[in-house]
């Protein structure tokens, strides 16, 4: 029996589905639509009647008006199901479809946050993908202390920090997420090269934490100075967005207790793993990755696969990558 593809534009319109993958879910689906300037879809691969596999794309939109801005991506490889084809033949067909669906509609095409580096080389190959190295930063969070591995000037940071007035909280009405994003698009403002999406991507997150995520606050004499978004998946716990105001409240480590607040809440909530989504490239100086090492994980190498609309450019960045 065929593979067949299935493709849904709206998340209304998606059947109940198997699967655990907050990255290939229909709520994320739910949240990225809600979300301006981005534009999901779910591809469904079936087996007869049965879903055998799924992959959700995301396309992110510029306010740049030249129109190669915008890139296609997803987070991973997909999730798949029991079928008596393997794994990577649905994944080819996935990914096949993937690349002529967006190639010429988007400047650059990617493959993030890959679990297994290997998984699918030549097929990506096949389909004119390029590979560049990354780094993955991942906790585990099954210590009997979750400081074991932290360095002292973080534990000092975290004790001083609280010490000082700042209290950890998790966002729980619209005017916290506003206060949090008003914050947080101060912090990015400077970062040119950071995306940070738009508003309605955190109010739908706070109406679907208990499926998707969790937007955690710092607050400091009723105000936000920082916070972060976490996402679960599984067994895991994802960092997706942190901030702080370190520079108008350095005895509060904003910043820092964004990220341990999330983190404490992972491993309460009996997730095993903590990943920070962005550690950056292995051969650049990197300032955030040196921050989150501090916090006692580990440092992976991984790798991202990227097809370039203009041919000739793709060819160069081939020959240089591969």
């Amino acid at each position: 029996m065929n593979i067949r593809l299935a493709t849904y534009y709206h998340a209304k319109d998606v059947p109940a589905l198997p699967g655990s993958n907050i990255f290939h879910s229909t709520e994320l689906f739910h949240v990225l639509e809600q979300t301006r300037g981005v534009r999901p879809l779910l591809l469904v691969a079936y087996e007869g009647k049965s879903p055998v596999g799924k992959l959700l794309c995301i396309t992110r939109r510029s306010t740049n008006l030249l129109r190669f801005a915008e890139k296609s991506y997803a987070y991973g490889t997909g999730e798949y199901f029991p079928s008596s084809y393997p794994k990577e033949h649905i994944f080819q067909e996935l990914l096949s479809y993937f690349t002529q669906q967006f190639a010429e509609k988007s400047f650059l095409l990617e493959f993030r946050n890959l679990e297994e580096p290997l998984f699918g080389y030549r097929y990506f190959r096949q389909n004119g993908y390029f590979p560049i190295r990354r780094l993955r930063v991942r906790n585990s969070l099954h210590h009997d202390s979750l400081d074991k591995w932290m360095s002292t000037s973080r534990k000092r940071q975290i004790h001083q920090g609280m010490k000082n007035g700042a209290v950890i909280d998790v966002a729980r009405t619209e005017a916290d997420v506003q206060a949090f994003f008003s914050m947080l698009k101060h912090y990015y403002s400077p970062k040119i090269h950071r995306y940070l999406p738009d508003i309605g991507f955190f109010t739908t997150l706070l109406t679907h934490s208990s499926h998707c995520g969790r937007i955690f606050i710092i607050r400091y004499k009723n105000k936000i100075i920082g916070g972060s978004v976490c996402l679960f998946s599984g067994e895991d716990a994802y960092l997706l967005l942190s901030g702080g105001m370190r520079k108008t409240y350095p005895l509060q480590f904003p910043g820092v207790l964004a990220v341990w607040g999330a983190m404490q809440y992972a491993r309460e909530h009996g997730y095993a793993h903590f990943e920070f989504i962005e550690a950056g490239l292995p051969f650049k100086k990197y300032g955030f990755r040196d921050f989150i090492l501090r916090f006692g994980g580990k440092q992976m190498s991984s790798r991202r696969w990227f097809h370039v609309r203009w041919n000739w450019l793709n060819r160069l960045l081939t020959k240089i990558y591969v």
